[in-house]
């Protein structure tokens, strides 16, 4: 799941308990936070959640996994590589700024030792890592740009620098087209297509960047300007309220009694980079990720139809004025007004927008034009399914293969969520680098389970495992393995360069299995780095149907997977789907937000996810497959 570090990376959801009664209040108020739907709002205030953008654990992250990638092209220890690894997961997963962590704390988050603690510390003191530097140094320049390139491992990026001196990346994309790199060591004609593929995704990603990594970026903007700015509302609009899996700016709305002054405190922000306007009511800037941010201060009349305007999409808002202009009025940015006499009717909240043309207010994450506003005038609106809705995780690891915690640990962070269970869902051994677990240490962790669940009281684990499904289509363990866990997880983790035929088949076999309770991450995608591989998704869906297997939505914020249209069309067709985080440390478990965005995009109601159900609920619709 830790992929490479030179380009886009995982980004943190972390909870902030410091933060949680002004997150509270503002809920209530149902503009301050990505979500606005003031009923999805209430159902969560008991597990507000906040997001901090930690400029250096991402910094530290990406330094650490640059330099795994520069080991491996000098053929270094591969227990040193992974160590760096392994330190930058959890670093990007960690609760707090590395910059304020003292290195004895940083010691005792895992993977970290004495070594990389002073790497961070020397960091934080300078601003660079003299390590680092002089590895750069050591090898030929354009390297990193190479291994910028999604799907081009370190060792492939070495060969073509040394071979054909390529140094950027319009001479790979010129001599991947014009097939002059197949035929050295390794390189075949499917290569220079997924190097093109690769180079592709990276220009796409200039353009639009995840979710996971926007979002907590918005929201370091949004308490930076409570914190220094005359500000009295604040709210995210744009694609980002909508939760679309990636974004390409960030549009937030204020209600000021002193604009000049919110505008000047914006546009000297330490992320900015550039600014590209700046006046009375509406700035523009440029971050250092490259991200433009939109700010504009409205009048607290026009807030709500404001919010509505700019949260979009743009199909949802031109039906919404066509409805308007049949009903004889008019709706733009500033409310809604009388087409004859141009009185306002309404714009200071967002429900006025739906309220005078006749419907139910409209969650942020449905206005996509896809027949949410049939639903509304027919009554028929889901009710989306909540953060609070989620009873246990059913994708977690532990330190026996690649998490970080033991069960004792996990299971503290999980009852601070308010969670009936989660399931311990370790690597099976066909997962080398995972540290998968052999048929005797999986019983041997499913014995300690049993062990763990008779002290305990309101809260179970259950047994279980990720197995592998080979190249084959045949699981990592036998059946008379499989048989004696609560819950079996199948997914697919090499192979992804197969053919549509051949990765279908090994989904649809893991399926036929009477033991395997949920497909992850179904598509294989890494929003950024790894395009879905080639998959009849819906033949999947039918036989996930036929054989009462589960689809996942893998939360954790680089895959989404499954992604939003596939969730809606596995809901209509009757495939039970889970939500889980995949978490691997524990502040992962808060990435669960993302996998229930993904869920109400697609139109999920609480019916339609079985980790909605209680423990023992649970238990009875995982044995039916059995």
């Amino acid at each position: 799941m830790n992929g490479k570090g030179i380009t886009i990376r995982a980004y943190k959801i972390t909870r902030c308990l410091a933060r949680k009664n002004r997150l509270l209040s503002s809920l209530l108020e149902g503009v301050d936070a990505p979500f606005a739907d003031p009923a999805y709002e209430q159902k969560n205030l008991s597990e507000s959640f906040c997001y901090t953008f930690l400029m250096n654990n991402q910094e530290i992250a990406r330094i650490f996994n640059e330099i795994a990638d520069l080991l491996e092209i000098k053929a270094e220890n591969p227990f040193r590589i992974r160590a760096y690894r392994r330190a930058a997961l959890n670093i990007e997963s960690l609760a707090g700024d590395v910059a304020e962590t003292p290195k004895d704390e940083l010691m005792k988050v895992p993977g970290i030792g004495q070594d990389l603690a002073g790497k961070i510390e020397e960091y934080v003191k300078t601003g660079r890592i003299q390590a680092y530097e002089e590895l750069k140094k050591e090898l030929p320049e354009g390297l990193g740009v190479l291994l910028s390139v999604p799907g081009l491992g370190p060792k492939t990026a070495k060969l073509l620098s040394e071979k054909l001196k390529i140094r950027n990346l319009q001479d790979l994309e010129r001599f991947a087209s014009e097939h002059k790199l197949s035929g050295l060591p390794g390189i075949k004609e499917k290569t220079e297509e997924n190097i093109l593929k690769g180079i592709g995704m990276l220009k796409r990603g200039m353009e639009r960047q995840p979710l996971g990594k926007v979002l907590p970026i918005a929201d370091d903007i949004l308490e930076r300007l409570r914190q220094k700015a005359p500000v009295r509302q604040l709210s995210i609009a744009g694609s980002i309220r909508r939760w679309k899996d990636t974004i390409k700016d960030i549009d937030i709305l204020a209600i000021s009694d002193d604009p000049k002054s919110v505008m000047n405190v914006f546009v000297r922000l330490p992320s900015v980079r550039d600014i590209l306007m700046q006046g009375p009511t509406k700035s523009s800037v440029i971050l250092r990720e490259g991200i433009q941010v939109d700010l504009r201060v409205v009048e607290e009349d026009s807030f709500g139809a404001a919010l509505a305007y700019f949260t979009g999409s743009k199909s949802h808002n031109i039906r919404l004025r066509e409805m308007a202009v049949r009903a004889g009025l008019k709706i733009n940015e500033y409310g809604v007004f009388r087409e004859k006499d141009d009185k306002k009717v309404g714009g200071g909240k967002e429900e006025d927008i739906y309220r005078v043309l006749g419907l139910p207010f409209i969650p942020p994450e449905l206005r996509e034009d896809a027949g949410e506003i049939e639903a509304a005038l027919e009554g028929r609106l889901p009710e989306l399914v909540t953060l609070s809705d989620i009873k246990g995780d059913l994708h977690v690891h532990t330190k026996r293969s690649d998490g970080s915690h033991d069960c004792d640990e996990l299971i503290q962070e999980a009852k601070k969520r308010g969670y009936e269970y989660i399931a311990i869902t370790d690597h099976s051994k066909g997962l080398g680098i995972a540290r998968g677990l052999s048929e005797e240490r999986l019983l041997e962790e499913r014995k300690e389970i049993g062990a763990i669940n008779k002290k305990l009281r309101g809260f179970k684990l259950l047994a279980g495992v990720e197995v592998d499904i080979r190249s084959d289509g045949r699981l990592d363990f036998a059946d008379d393995i499989l048989r004696q866990l609560d819950i079996v997880v199948a997914s697919i983790h090499s192979g992804f360069r197969q053919g549509r035929e051949q990765i279908t088949g090994r989904l649809v076999a893991a399926m036929r299995n009477p033991y395997v309770s949920v497909i992850a991450h179904p598509t294989g995608r890494l929003i950024g780095e790894r395009d879905p591989y080639e998959v009849d998704m819906a033949e999947v869906l039918k036989v996930a149907k036929e054989t009462g297997t589960a689809i996942e939505i893998n939360a954790y914020p680089l895959r989404l997977d499954l992604n939003d249209v596939y969730a809606k069309t596995a809901k209509e067709m009757g495939v039970p789907l889970v939500i889980s985080t995949d978490t691997h440390i524990t502040s992962q478990f808060n990435y669960m937000a993302y996998g229930v965005s993904i869920a109400r995009r697609g139109w999920l109601e609480k019916k339609d996810v079985l980790n909605t159900l209680g423990y023992q609920s649970l238990m009875k619709a995982l044995k039916k497959k059995k």
